[in-house]
């Protein structure tokens, strides 16, 4: 298990990354599956710290279960509500690059690399769980 307490600065996604490697190599993970959460931590994180707050001084929290079938990221912030999972506009990945606009993706590769993806709203933070199977 992993858990951290991050500040909302971009510098702390050096910190969960290197926690997240040492996780995986403990537990001896394949690349694919190291490279997957990395890159899901880092856009619902870079999501929450560019889009969440006003200002500085938030905390995010964000722990990693690792069981032998599965992988439970959950991460809670104090950010504005907001649900990715249903109010995140639906990308138009059949669009040429060109006709995209500029972002947009983050939500949507979330959700096409994790196998469950869960939100709610209590107590004022908004709460993130994905599950990961490992086959």
């Amino acid at each position: 298990m992993l858990s951290l307490c991050l500040e909302s600065r971009l510098e702390e996604l050096q910190r969960i990354e290197a926690a997240v490697e040492d996780l995986g190599e403990r537990e001896q993970w394949p690349p694919n599956l190291l490279y997957q959460v990395k890159l899901v931590l880092e856009e619902v994180i870079v999501n929450i710290i560019n889009y969440g707050y006003e200002g500085g001084g938030h905390k995010i929290d964000v722990h990693l279960i690792s069981e032998p079938d599965t992988l439970t990221i959950k991460i809670a912030d104090d950010g504005r509500a907001f649900d990715p999972l249903s109010q995140a506009p639906t990308p138009d990945v059949d669009a040429n690059l060109e006709d995209r606009p500029i972002g947009g993706l983050g939500v949507y590769l979330v959700q096409s690399l994790v196998d469950e993806a869960h939100y709610r709203r209590e107590q004022h933070r908004n709460h993130l769980t994905l599950v990961k199977r490992r086959d």
